[in-house]
């Protein structure tokens, strides 16, 4: 990515020394009404500074309380480059855009309203934003099932006329989960680019204007790689993706960036999108009136030869490995080359069509990509790639790569679908050389990257080999602050005891706290029969994942006194509650990654096979990390203070335990219960 200079004015409060801002007496004392000095915020705005300048990649460990999103955007402004900053969560890029860039914009000028506005973009995903030319095509023939989908339409017609953005985060009211959302989003498969007629007011176009024209722009790592992998396989075109070459990118909460930059580098070939090029070729045909029976009975063999392929894929639940391909290909051969047939025959009656309107030829293309997705899936012999399959359907609770959108259709069109998948087992080497060599500067941070007060494992996982260094200490006082208990009598988690001694150990924690919790389980399974086992038994309102959406959990939470929340995975990080709400996070077990899971396997068994250690290169660290996600939960605040509890005294036992113990921050310990009892009796 090239550098960019901008010509902005310079507001007046930039001249002033990073010192100068931020140390007491200085601009940020006057302006931040919960200003306190900050060492460390202080000490990362310098190291960042300095990378910008140097031109030199760094990693930085910043702990909650730091103040890491002033601590970067400081010194980013200050560059005069065009920067992108990427994003673990859209919540944090809604808190740079809403709050902190309009903050410090006040702050450097010493008015928000004045002439030296700060030119800021921020971006999200395709899928969130109102394709203009799918909404006045079902205008024409509309194809709405239900008098909810009718009612939706309506809605969104209607907002469309005012929108400035095509955000469908301003349509408070429709439904996380609508299935008309999905025929009308802005998806690059659908997109036929300048060709289009409403290419001049399409949102995506005017998004990437803004970006062009922007000196700072946000994203989040989900767009950030995916428009990535679309400039990589464009081999450089220049209207590739849509995010802007910049001098410098910031990716705060790094520590996601190999799952996310994993899942964008592999591919995924399902009956879902079989399905979709179906009813996109169908629903184009018939307003154009050319369906004829030519192509109307290719469709009809490319769902019917897909459904056939895919109901023939070795079965199993969730996720498992794809290690018998060439059996199956032995096996099914037939079918396979059936459905390979039915895409070319799809393909080429579209090409064949006279005088085709442009979207046709979108559709032929997309045929192609999948007919060679589902060629490398099934045939390709890449070393760094595991090849696996994923079953949802039902309740749609398995990760998507590509966001939420399949995941939504799975659950509320109460079918099965089938996923083949390919991934990188090591994404390192792919970003070392597409992105680490490409950039001037590159920042991670995050507040857990370091394990055992070092580097090493992200830096060998991300592919990054020279880069600064910094673990910055925390703002908070976390012995004073924070008691961390493991009771050292309870059995190993792994043996069928461990559950019903563990739901009675937590419902007389939860009566020492008085609710006001967090339980973290690893699985579901394990959170469904503790939560189960304390019905009825426990004092306190219990809520748990996956009885509403997240957001309207955390409310219901922080709104509900002495609550007790029960949740998995994606309650273990990017979740802030403060105050005395939150006074305990209870952990129910080291959390390991699924060691079945197939892409946690090719990564244990490529480390092993190079002559490493897996479970101490790789495993270990891994659950170093989430361990501190889970337990950050805690202490958002120098006024918080509360209770930390891992059910799993294997990290007293095992010689493997100090690297957790020393990753975490200094916590008051103790294995007593007694303790608990006097820490919790200073507030009665």
């Amino acid at each position: 990515m090239a550098s960019s200079t901008s010509n902005r004015a310079v507001p007046s409060g930039k001249d002033a020394s990073l010192y100068q801002f931020f140390a007491p007496g200085g601009v940020l004392s006057t302006t931040h009404p919960a200003y306190e000095f900050r060492r460390g915020q202080l000490q990362m705005a310098e190291a960042v500074e300095l990378a910008l300048r140097e031109k030199r990649h760094l990693i930085v460990e910043a702990g909650t309380g730091t103040g890491k999103t002033l601590a970067y955007l400081m010194p980013v402004i200050r560059s005069g480059k065009r920067v992108i900053i990427s994003t673990g969560t859209k919540n944090l890029q809604e808190q740079l855009f809403y709050k902190d860039v309009p903050f410090l914009e006040q702050a450097l000028s010493g008015d928000a309203n004045s002439g030296s506005r700060l030119s800021v973009c921020y971006m999200k995903g395709r899928n969130n934003y109102l394709c203009r030319k799918k909404l006045y095509d079902l205008t024409d023939q509309p194809v709405l099932s239900g008098l909810e989908e009718i009612e939706q339409y309506q809605a969104i017609a209607a907002w469309e006329k005012t929108t400035g953005t095509g955000d469908r985060a301003e349509l408070a009211e429709l439904p996380e989960a609508s299935l008309l959302w999905h025929k009308l989003d802005a998806r690059a498969d659908a997109c036929i680019g300048q060709k289009c007629s409403q290419f001049e007011r399409c949102f995506i176009t005017e998004m990437r204007r803004k970006a062009m024209e922007s000196d700072i722009v946000i994203v989040n790592h989900h767009l950030f790689f995916a428009d990535l992998a679309i400039k990589l396989q464009a081999d450089g075109a220049p209207d590739a993706g849509i995010l802007p070459d910049a001098a410098a990118v910031i990716f705060d909460e790094a520590h996601e960036i190999e799952d996310v930059a994993g899942n964008y580098f592999g591919i995924s070939v399902s009956n879902l999108r079989m399905e979709d090029l179906a009813r996109d070729v169908e629903g184009s045909m018939q307003r154009n009136r050319m369906l004829s029976a030519s192509v109307s009975g290719a469709l009809g063999s490319l769902r019917e030869r897909s459904q056939f392929f895919f109901s023939l894929l070795p079965p199993g639940d969730g996720r498992f490995a794809f290690d018998t391909r060439r059996e199956f290909l032995e096996e099914n051969g037939d079918e396979f080359v059936a459905l390979n047939q039915a895409l070319t025959r799809l393909s080429g009656e579209l090409e064949a069509l006279p005088q085709k309107p442009e979207e046709v030829f979108q559709f032929a293309r997309r045929a192609q990509e999948i007919q060679a997705q589902l060629a490398y899936a099934m045939e390709a012999e890449d070393p760094n790639t595991v090849f696996w399959i994923e079953r949802r359907g039902g309740r749609g609770r398995a990760s998507s790569p590509r966001g939420s959108a399949e995941k939504t259709r799975d659950s509320f069109q109460g079918r099965q679908n089938v996923f083949l998948q390919a991934t990188p087992i090591d994404v390192g080497p792919i970003l070392r050389e597409c992105l680490w060599s490409k950039l001037e500067c590159a920042v991670l941070t995050s507040a857990t990257l370091a394990v055992g007060g070092g580097f090493e494992y992200i830096r060998q996982r991300l592919g990054m080999e020279h880069a600064r260094e910094s673990v910055l200490p925390s703002h908070f006082d976390y012995e004073s602050q924070a008691l961390f208990y493991v009771p050292p009598d309870l059995p190993d988690p792994r043996t069928p005891q461990f559950t019903a001694i563990a739901a009675e150990r937590i419902r007389k924690l939860l009566q020492i706290t008085r609710g006001r919790a967090f339980v973290l389980f690893t699985s579901y399974a394990q959170m469904n029969q503790i939560y189960q086992q304390l019905l009825g038994i426990l004092d306190y309102p219990m809520l748990k994942q996956g009885d509403a959406p997240k957001s309207a959990l955390l409310e219901e939470f922080r709104l509900t006194p002495n609550a007790v929340l029960f949740a998995t995975s994606s309650f273990w990080q990017g979740v802030d509650v403060q105050g005395e709400q939150l006074s305990c996070v209870i952990i129910d077990r080291l959390p390991f990654a699924v060691p079945s899971d197939p892409v946690v396997a090719a990564r244990v068994k490529a480390i092993d096979a190079g002559g490493g250690n897996a479970f101490f290169d790789y495993q270990v660290p891994a659950a170093v990390i989430t361990l501190k996600q889970g337990f950050g939960r805690l202490i958002r605040s120098l006024h918080d203070r509360g209770l930390l509890v891992l059910l799993d005294n294997r990290i007293l036992k095992k010689q493997y335990g100090r690297v957790f113990v020393e990753s975490l921050p200094k916590y008051k310990r103790t294995t007593d219960i007694k303790v608990v009892e006097e820490w919790f009796g200073v507030e009665k």
